[in-house]
């Protein structure tokens, strides 16, 4: 059986074959362009600008380039090929990111997310849920950042296993450029309907080397492969994607640069992306369940070269928006479980996102560097959710003993049987700092810092409802919330450079997130009210080389995290499954990751990324609803896969005309539960994909692709699965296609 014990075993020998015991001539950078390999990419990670292997920490650097030799859209398509990290592939704007096992669920976290995600170094997620976690399309981005490890010195909150930091093209006063994407393809299941994409770029100088503009339009269309008979459409979950993003950058002098950017991106969704797993590809529910989302970034942010350092000040403005319709075939007042009078549940949430930071980093290359910095976010969200089912109302004023003789229009107002109205409001500020000392040649102390001040409040307001016969309310119930918390997360590094060829480290460094509020407590007896912050503690080595004159690279880290406070994001008994979070338990993740590239001829390219982590309880985890009332110390935390593994291998006749090249890329996730208390598991699959490109003439490239050759089936998540709702996503079936890029 594909991805079995053996199956692992031989992926790990053949990649550390492939990568120690084969010489080959030197053609490294060309590997490393094309595969997911190292080479000198200019990397931001520490707010100042470094090579990626000059880099002391763990992190993977995926270029402009490598994005569009991969095909690559999304994070579903390039994410959980880097050591450390899985997707959590669920529903637009929903979809987390998860890196080191650091996750109490493979659907979303209820508080703030794990991860923290950044355009141009501009916090897109705010604290608290998160109204919709953008995902960036990769065309005219020069490259993406994945920092794996907790980043609580330099980014602050929501950084405790890593950060994504996507990094847009912005203008370039220097330059006149243009660039543009197309794609046809057809996904197996999806009715006929095609997915296609059509992107364009232009940078426009308007005074040369010193004004220029930049736009970037696109739009994607991902065809629907799940039938829903319920609403009698095949395909049903079409997705579609739309983007802007214009910048202005102004050169006035060789000191100063002055940088606008502005990114709109809209999702629309037909159709969820859940699923019976008991009958392949298919969905059954009483209407269709669309989603839509969008945000709407600008930042303003001036690069100053002073005498003695650099000032960087960056601010911006994010609005982000959220629509999401859900059925819930559940008796609850009328019985009716089918059909326009089935329950559903509509939900709309809107945040605004305000930040700024400002930062002074020391410009010589001496043997002391030091950097220090002050950051403010401040986020105000408001949701609305509520449950509707049609007859409800009617209902109980024809049953008025079962409802103590209230009427339907006061229990459910326009058959609104349950909702709740909730405003946030989360402001946090910070100093943070790092220096570093080489105190001996070659040996480099680093120090660093961030004191932190949070502070969040929040009014929740139950409307009135009734969700059973005898069980009712006739008048909103409501109450508020108010946190603050400071602290003070350290970091501590080592490292050793006794070349340009190798760099070894040693770190320690701590992460945190933000508390909130539990709407569902004003329902129901026994949830809190709210949830504080958690935090983790992380120990890791690693070390960075290249060999045989840049022919193989290797990067290695080897980890151990604690995991304290957990936000659980926990849920109550049967019919109604209210969610909720607590701060319970502890968790211990140990892990090595290796990421290697080898250049084994002038035609031959191979990479590999394979992580192990063993994520686990480290304390018993109450739960009042679970059976046995929680999770013992030993249980694997969700989506917690031991084994991922990602491999490329690479044919390019590059002293041919048109460059043609074929690649194989491989990647395989062992299987992990789905939540705490479910029996459900994700992973165990084998997945390839195919590409074959060429290029015609000096501007254009075109490239065949087959996505998923073997049409496997594998669960990504499931976490709600004992529930009469089933909710679990797939990987996209077989999709094969060809995509033309042109540039000028």
């Amino acid at each position: 059986m594909m991805g079995s014990r053996n199956t692992i075993k031989g992926a790990i020998l053949s990649s550390t074959v492939l990568a120690l015991g084969l010489a080959a001539p030197a053609h490294a950078q060309q590997a490393s362009e094309t595969g997911m390999g190292k080479d000198d990419i200019i990397v931001t990670a520490t707010k100042r600008e470094l090579k990626l292997s000059d880099v002391p920490m763990p992190i993977s650097a995926v270029s402009g380039d490598q994005l569009k030799a991969m095909n690559a859209n999304s994070l579903a398509d390039y994410i959980t090929r880097l050591p450390g990290v899985v997707f959590n592939d669920y529903q637009p704007g929903i979809s987390e990111v998860v890196i080191r096992g650091i996750a109490a669920t493979t659907y979303h976290e209820q508080g703030q997310t794990t991860v923290g995600y950044y355009l141009n170094e501009v916090p897109l997620v705010e604290p608290g849920f998160p109204i919709g976690i953008p995902d960036i399309d990769t065309f005219d981005l020069q490259r993406v950042e994945v920092l794996r490890g907790p980043q609580g010195t330099l980014f602050g909150t929501s950084t405790l296993g890593g950060a994504v930091n996507y990094v847009a093209a912005v203008a370039d006063p220097g330059k006149f450029d243009a660039a543009a994407e197309g794609l046809l393809g057809s996904t197996r299941n999806a009715s006929g309907q095609l997915n296609y994409a059509a992107k364009a770029m232009i940078n426009l100088p308007l005074v040369k080397d010193q004004l220029a503009v930049r736009v970037m339009a696109l739009q994607r269309v991902d065809a629907g492969y799940l039938d829903n008979p319920g609403i009698g459409v095949n395909g049903s979950n079409d997705y579609r994607t739309r983007g802007l993003r214009g910048s202005l950058v102004a050169t006035p002098n060789d000191t100063t640069k002055l940088t606008f950017l502005t990114t709109y991106q809209d999702t629309r969704l037909d159709d969820q992306t859940y699923l019976d797993l008991d009958n392949p590809y298919v969905r059954d529910t009483p209407r269709a369940e669309p989603q839509k989302t969008d945000f709407w970034m600008n930042s303003l942010r001036l690069d100053q070269e002073l005498p003695f350092a650099n000032l960087t000040v960056l601010g911006s403005i994010t609005e982000k928006h959220n629509t999401t319709l859900f059925s819930y075939p559940y008796a609850y007042v009328t019985g009716v479980t089918t059909g326009d009078d089935a329950a559903y549940s509509l939900g709309k949430a809107d945040a605004n996102i305000k930040s700024f930071e400002t930062r002074l980093a020391s410009k010589d290359d001496g043997p002391f560097q030091w950097l220090i910095g002050f950051s403010y976010m401040k986020a105000k969200k408001h949701s609305a959710d509520r449950i509707y089912q049609g007859g409800a109302a009617d209902f109980i004023d024809a049953n008025p003993d079962l409802y103590g003789g209230y009427s339907g229009d006061l229990i459910a107002p326009n058959d609104a049987i349950y909702g709740y109205l909730s405003d946030t409001s989360n402001e946090n500020w910070g100093v943070f700092g790092e220096a570093s000392w080489e105190f001996v040649p070659t040996v480099t102390l680093t120090l660093g810092g961030r004191y932190y001040n949070t502070r969040n409040s929040a009014e929740i307001t139950n409307a009135p409802g009734s969700l059973a016969p005898g069980s009712y309310t006739i008048t909103p119930s409501s109450f508020g919330v108010k946190q603050k918390e400071d602290g003070f997360t350290p970091k501590v590094s080592l490292s050793w450079k006794p070349g340009e060829t190798m760099l070894a480290y040693a770190t320690y460094s701590q992460g945190y997130r933000e508390g909130g509020p539990n709407p569902n407590a004003a329902i129901l007896t026994g949830i809190p009210t709210s949830y504080k912050s958690d935090t983790v503690d992380n120990y890791e080595a690693g070390v960075k080389t290249s060999l045989f004159g840049n022919r193989l690279t290797i990067d290695m880290a080897a980890f151990h995290i604690e995991w304290n406070d957990i936000q659980a994001r926990l849920f109550t008994d049967a019919p109604y499954y209210y969610s909720y979070v607590t701060n319970a338990g502890g968790a211990k993740i140990d892990g090595v990751e290796f990421s290697g590239a080898l250049q084994v001829n002038r035609i031959l390219s191979f990479s590999s990324n394979v992580t192990y982590q063993d994520a686990r309880l480290s304390k018993f985890l109450p739960d009042t609803f679970a059976v046995g009332g929680g999770y013992d110390k030993g249980t694997t935390l969700p989506g917690s896969s031991k084994w991922s593994v990602a491999n490329n291998l690479r044919f390019e006749l590059a002293d041919v005309t048109g460059a043609p090249s074929l690649e194989i890329a491989h990647r395989y996730l062992s299987k992990a539960p789905v939540a705490f208390g479910n029996d459900a598991r994700r992973g165990g699959f084998n997945v390839f994909d195919l590409r074959a490109s060429i290029g015609l003439g000096e501007n254009i490239r075109v490239m065949a692709f087959a996505n998923n050759v073997f049409d496997k089936f594998g669960i990504l998540n499931a976490p709600f699965t004992s529930q009469a709702v089933p909710a679990g996503s797939i990987i996209r079936p077989r999709t094969i296609g060809v995509k033309l890029d042109w540039s000028l």
